[in-house]
């Protein structure tokens, strides 16, 4: 869930980023962020991500859980290109295929 809430995050503080206007100065900036749904929305679904995360590294093995958050990455590149329209080169597909193997090798038990 950790990740899937992470991705979700991403996308919406990246949907938030378009959308700010043009200011000049710090505070009228942090302003604008405060008042953006969409990036209060992504910042707290990362909060959300953060106390599951804090959950599953009380009760799981780090060694285990790190490799798993990574596909937040993948879910990442997915999104990008589906709400995006972000183009998937093939050697970030590529990437996207290590990461899972990756995850996989580690989520079996034996060999």
């Amino acid at each position: 869930m950790c990740t899937l809430f992470g991705a979700a995050a991403q996308m919406l503080i990246k949907s938030g980023a378009n959308v700010l206007p043009h200011v000049s100065g710090l505070v009228p900036n942090v302003i604008a962020m405060a008042m953006n749904a969409q990036l209060v929305a992504g910042y707290s679904l990362y909060g959300i991500s953060t106390v599951l995360l804090v959950v599953a590294l009380r009760y799981g093995e780090l060694s285990m859980l790190y490799p798993i958050i990574a596909l937040t990455y993948v879910w990442v590149a997915i999104l990008s290109v589906v709400v995006f329209h972000e183009y998937l080169n093939p050697l970030r597909l590529i990437g996207v295929i290590v990461i899972v193997v990756g995850v996989a090798i580690l989520g079996r038990d034996k060999f």
